[in-house]
Parts: structure tokens; sequence; C-alpha cells
């Protein structure tokens, strides 16, 4: 009793997130054991509903970033906007000198300005981002973002998602990328 057949398999432990876009879904697996906080804290978006009806609203590659960044890069930026009047409380970083995470192609990461204000916004890595990681010169206090997530499904989708990058790194409203659901999966 309460004991698994060799035929059935085993269930994940590991939280497992698809997002549905205007464009197709793509999925991601979550590393609650290495950085507990941050997939808490997106989960709580996910489950709360906040994303559905939210956007990829940012799309940066070396070509439209700002002129003054002194660091190029090359991802895909959307979910709740910062300082949204529904957003939840704002959380710590988990640096990737905590995780042992790294920012590679594929990798979800939190956004932030300051060091203990991460809130709904995501991004996603379009080729490994190592300035992204802790010491690296994307943020000037050189703590690094908080890497939580890999997609593991619909790369495809995200690399879409990237191509449809404007002349500008934020997308006009119009131009936008609905974000559908987001929602766990087994």
């Amino acid at each position: 009793m309460g004991h698994r057949s060799a035929r059935e398999p085993a269930m994940s432990t590991t939280p497992h997130v698809r997002i549905d876009t205007a464009l197709g879904a793509f999925t991601v697996e979550l590393y609650a054991d290495r950085a507990p906080l941050t997939v808490a804290n997106f989960l709580a978006y996910v489950d709360s509903g906040r994303y559905a009806g939210s956007s990829i609203f940012r799309i940066v590659n070396p070509h439209n970033q700002q002129p003054e960044d002194p660091v190029r890069i090359s991802v895909i930026h959307g979910g709740t906007r910062p300082l949204a009047a529904g957003n939840l409380p704002m959380i710590a970083l988990e640096s990737t000198a905590q995780t042992g995470l790294r920012h590679r192609h594929g990798t979800l990461s939190m956004g932030r300005d300051g060091r203990d204000d991460a809130e709904g916004d995501f991004f996603v890595c379009i080729g490994d981002q190592p300035h992204f990681d802790h010491g690296g010169a994307r943020h000037p206090d050189g703590e690094g973002f908080a890497a939580f997530g890999q997609v593991v499904d619909g790369l495809a989708v995200v690399e879409a998602i990237f191509a449809a990058a404007g002349p500008s790194e934020y997308l006009a409203p119009d131009a936008e990328i609905h974000i559908h659901a987001a929602q766990r999966i087994e």
C-alpha cells in the first residue's frame, strides 16, 4: 500500500509552469531547491492569475538597446510591470553567488532595479548572458540578477518572440506580445 509499481512514473517535485502567449506557449522548470524565495514569488504571481493579461513588453537585442548601456544583452522581458498597483510585495535578491545558477540560453530570471525590489517582471535569456550573474557588469551594484528557472519546452516560441523585436527595446503597446495565461503543469 502506498508503493508505486515500476510502470508508474514518479511525480515530479520540481515545479513547471506553462506560459501561453499570442505567439505560442513555452514551459519553464523552476529551481525551488536553489532559489526558493524567487520561485515562491513567481508561483504566487502564477497562482493568483496576475500574469494572465500581462505581456512581453520589452525585447532587447544589441541593435535596439539604449546606446548608453555599456553591456549588450539579448532577452525577452515581460510579466507584470514594475510598481504596478496589483503587484505583490517586493522580495530580496537571491543572487547567482547564493544559488550557483548561471544565466544561460533559455534561463528564466527575475527583473529588478535595486537590490531587494524584485516583483513580478521576469526575463528569459537569449544566448548565454554571464553579465547578469553575480559580479557581472549589467547591474551597477555587481550583484547580478536572480536566475531561477530554465525553458524546457517551447524554446522556439521564445526565439520567435525575440525575433519580434522592434527598433526600440520597449515595444509599442499594440506590438506587445500578449500573455494569455501562466499555469502550473505536472
